[in-house]
C-alpha cells in the first residue's frame, strides 16, 4: 500500500496542501517549524484516528478554522481508494471512503496501515504504562479492527462503573446491586481485550527480539516482552517463551470476574476500578532486567526502534504492506542504528521521512525530495535541485 496523493485543508499549520506522492522513499526537508511533521502526522491520523503528538483533535485544526480535512488517495494492490476525514473538535468527526460516508469513524481503522517512528516513541521504553497500553491497542485495531469496538465499549463500561463506585460507599444497597451488572460487562469485555493483547504480544515478541539484535549489534543483551496484569492468569511480567500456552478469552473473563469480587471492598472504599486491562502493562526486558530504569539512552532508542520495526514486520507477515513513517529520527541515531533502520526502510513499498537536514538521511533513502518552506511544499524533480530553492 502507498499514498498516491495527499490533500489537507486547515490541518495544523497548513491552510491547504495538494501533494502528489510516489512509492519508495520520500524525504520532507525543512527547518523546524515549517510544517513537515504535520504532513506525515496527517497520514498517521488516517491509520489511527489520532495523533502521535497530542491527545485530542483540537490542536489539529488550524487557528481560526472550525474544522480540518485530511484526504488521501491510496493504492492497495490493484485498487484505488479515496479516504477523507473531516475533523470537528467538540462534534462528531466524519469519514468517507470513495466518497461514501461511514456510519462511524472507527470503521476506517484497519483500512490504512502505517507504522510511525518518532522521537516521542522513547516514552514506550521510559514512560508510564499508559504509553505501552496505547501502543498495543493501536496495533490491535490495525490488525483486527473489530477490537477497536471492544476497547471503546470497555472504556465506556469502565467510566460508568467508576462513576457508580464513587457513590457506592455512601449509597450501598441499590448502588451495589447495580454494580454487579457492570461487573459482568467489565469482565466480558476485559477478558476479550486481555486475550487479544496477550496474543498480540506473543506474536510481536520474536520480531522484537530479532529487530533489537539487528539494531543494537553484536554483544547486545537479548530483548524480549512480557505482560503484567491485575489478573494473575494474564501474566506477571515474565518474558514470553516459545510455545507459551495462552489462556482463552473465556478463561480470562472468569478470572477477571473472580478478581473483581476479591477486590470489591477495596474498590468501594477507594471509589475506582482496581482490576482490569486498563491497569496492565507491556513489560520490556533487556537481558535479565526490565528495560525501564535499566536501559541506557542508546539502549532505550534501540528498544523503541525495535518495537516499531517489529510492528512493521508483523503487519507485513499478515500480508499487508504498511507505509513506514520516520519522523525526524535520523538526527537522533548513531551510524549503526541509522544503517539498521535504513536496511528495513529501503524494503518498504513507501517510506515517508522528515528531516531538517537532508544529509542526516542515509543515501539509500534519499529518493523523492519534498522541500517544505514558507507554508508551501515543493516536490523536487531531482534531489540535486534542492539548492535552486535555497
Amino acid at each position: 500500500m502507498y499514498v498516491r496523493h495527499l490533500q489537507l485543508g486547515s490541518f495544523r499549520s497548513w491552510e491547504a496542501v495538494d501533494l502528489p506522492l510516489t512509492p519508495g522513499p520520500t524525504v520532507f526537508v525543512g527547518r523546524n517549524g515549517q510544517g513537515k511533521t504535520n504532513l506525515v502526522e496527517a497520514i498517521g491520523y488516517l491509520a489511527t484516528l489520532g495523533s502521535h503528538r497530542v491527545s485530542s483533535d483540537a490542536p489539529l485544526v488550524r487557528h481560526g478554522a472550525e474544522q480540518a480535512v485530511v484526504r488521501a488517495a491510496l493504492r492497495k494492490d490493484d485498487r484505488e481508494l479515496l479516504v477523507e476525514v473531516e475533523i470537528n473538535p467538540g462534534r462528531a468527526n466524519r469519514v468517507r471512503v470513495n466518497r461514501s460516508p461511514l456510519p462511524r469513524p472507527r470503521e476506517l481503522l484497519g483500512l490504512v496501515k502505517t507504522v510511525l517512528f518518532a522521537p516521542e516513541d522513547l516514552a514506550l521504553v521510559r514512560g508510564d504504562p499508559t504509553e505501552r497500553r496505547r501502543f498495543l491497542d493501536e496495533l490491535l485495531a490495525s490488525r483486527t479492527p473489530r477490537l477497536a469496538g471492544v476497547r471503546s465499549d470497555y472504556d465506556r463500561v469502565l467510566k460508568q462503573r467508576n462513576a457508580l463506585l464513587k457513590t457506592a460507599k455512601l449509597a450501598r444497597g441499590n448502588a451495589l446491586a447495580t454494580l454487579e451488572v457492570w461487573d459482568g460487562h467489565l469482565a466480558d469485555l476485559g477478558g476479550q481485550l486481555l486475550a487479544a493483547r496477550l496474543q498480540l504480544a506473543t506474536d510481536l515478541a520474536p520480531h522484537v527480539t530479532e529487530a533489537y539484535a539487528g539494531v543494537a549489534g553484536d554483544g547486545a543483551d537479548r530483548a524480549s516482552l512480557g505482560y503484567t496484569s491485575t489478573v494473575p492468569l494474564a501474566g506477571d511480567g515474565t518474558a514470553f517463551l516459545p510455545g507459551w500456552g495462552l489462556p482463552t478469552a473465556a478463561e480470562l473473563t472468569a478470572a477477571l470476574a473472580r478478581r473483581i469480587e476479591e477486590r470489591r471492598k477495596d474498590e468501594v472504599d477507594r471509589g475506582v476500578t482496581l482490576v482490569g486491562p486498563h491497569r496492565d502493562d507491556l513489560v520490556l526486558h533487556l537481558g535479565p532486567a526490565q528495560a525501564k530504569g535499566y536501559a541506557s539512552h542508546g539502549e532505550s532508542w534501540s528498544f523503541a526502534l525495535a518495537l516499531k520495526l517489529a510492528c512493521f514486520q508483523l503487519l507485513r507477515a499478515d500480508g499487508e504492506e504498511p507505509v513506514l513513517v520516520l519522523d525526524d529520527v535520523f538526527a537522533e541515531l548513531d551510524a549503526g542504528r541509522r544503517t539498521a533502520l535504513a536496511e528495513v526502510a529501503r524494503t518498504a513499498e513507501q517510506t515517508l521521512i522528515t528531516a531538517a537536514v537532508a544529509e542526516d538521511v542515509p543515501a539509500a533513502l534519499r529518493g523523492t525530495r519534498v522541500e517544505v518552506v514558507g507554508g508551501e511544499a515543493h516536490v523536487l524533480a531531482d534531489p540535486e535541485d534542492a539548492g535552486t530553492r535555497d
